[in-house]
């Protein structure tokens, strides 16, 4: 069905990358924080990056919803929480605490994730006053229910077009989301397999024996994660635990190398001061806490392979319920290793001070 790389061309496919690189970028922009922040990095490396374009994923935190709801009302009611997973009854009891309510807590679907990260994206590009021209897409609006039934949206379409524009040079894809769009792309044009490198960040290194339940990126859309491992694209794995789990940053970094830079600067305080995330997540305050900023990762190592370490290894299965297994006759990808979290964000403090 898919293409097959020789040894030597993914290997090829695989070595660290040098001179001006061609970038789409794959982002669910309105999840989190650290998408913006990534993609800033990059419109502020464009001597290194040719832009091609960026387009937005589905995303959705309902997988928290019914376990949250439960232990609260639970709490609420005076009910015994024993029988219910801890981090949700945490949770649950930090909203009690506050005087907060889990039904007033958004847990969108992710028709409406992708199109609030498709206007994310909008309003990164306007507040750095990058020209939009074509380079801004919407992706899928659910996830892959079949290889069968490629989800033909927009940016998968888009993905296509730019692999396919350019005989000489790869297209790297920044993946910094769930691969929904890129899973489709593969199967609705499998050739693109030998135009294009993956590097996706999200879960536990492939040699780690834990169950990859908490990386949302993975275990949003099983089916689209398993195709990345498993049809042959060259992939550059960028695990997120305990990797870019490294790229912590507080708020008195913010108030000292963020704010007032430029007006992306602010708007990135902003988010930061006012975490989407930490309601769903019965966080109130900032006090003695830090927030990661996973997603640069995948920047960083395009930019100097040196800043995250990373080897040749086996492509690992992903199975149906979310382990790694291995297989040593499966083809290559490249795995980081470690990171360099002090040299990364001298880098993006540096250019952030030149943003309009």
């Amino acid at each position: 069905m898919f293409p097959t790389l020789t040894e030597a061309e993914m290997r090829e496919r695989l070595a660290l990358p040098t001179g001006k690189i061609r970038l789409l970028i794959d982002t669910d922009a309105h999840n989190e924080i650290d998408d913006q922040f990534a993609i800033a990095w990059s419109i502020l490396s464009q001597d290194q990056f040719d832009l091609e374009g960026v387009v937005a994923e589905p995303y959705s935190q309902r997988h928290h919803k019914a376990g949250t709801l439960q232990a609260y009302d639970a709490i609420s009611n005076g009910e015994s929480t024993a029988e219910m997973p801890k981090r949700y009854v945490a949770i649950a009891q930090s909203m009690h605490d506050h005087g907060r309510s889990a039904h007033d807590v958004v847990f969108v679907d992710p028709d409406e994730g992708m199109e609030l990260s498709y206007q994310e994206i909008l309003k990164v590009f306007d507040l750095m006053e990058e020209d939009i021209n074509g380079r801004v897409h919407r992706g899928s609006p659910d996830y892959l229910q079949s290889y069968d039934t490629p989800i033909e949206s927009d940016a998968a379409k888009f993905i296509i077009e730019r692999a396919m524009a350019d005989d000489d040079r790869p297209l790297y894809i920044g993946a910094i989301g769930c691969v929904t769009n890129i899973a489709s792309a593969i199967l609705m044009e499998p050739e693109i397999i030998k135009r294009i490198v993956v590097t996706w960040t999200s879960s536990y290194p492939s040699y780690s024996p834990h169950h990859n339940l908490p990386s949302l990126n993975l275990m949003q859309d099983p089916l689209s994660s398993q195709l990345l491992f498993d049809c042959g694209v060259p992939n550059v794995y960028l695990p997120g635990y305990y990797i870019g789990e490294q790229l912590k940053m507080s708020l008195p970094d913010m108030e000292r190398w963020v704010k007032g830079t430029s007006k992306i600067g602010d708007y990135l305080y902003e988010i930061y001061e006012n975490n989407p995330l930490y309601p769903m997540f019965g966080m109130y305050d900032h006090f003695g806490r830090t927030w990661v900023i996973w997603d640069l990762i995948n920047f960083a190592w395009l930019m100097n392979p040196d800043w995250v370490p990373s080897m040749l290894v086996k492509s690992p299965i992903l199975t149906d319920d979310l382990y790694w297994k291995h297989d040593e006759s499966r083809h290559w990808m490249r795995e980081a290793t470690h990171i360099n979290r002090d040299a990364i964000f001298r880098d993006f403090f540096t250019k952030l001070e030149k943003a309009p």
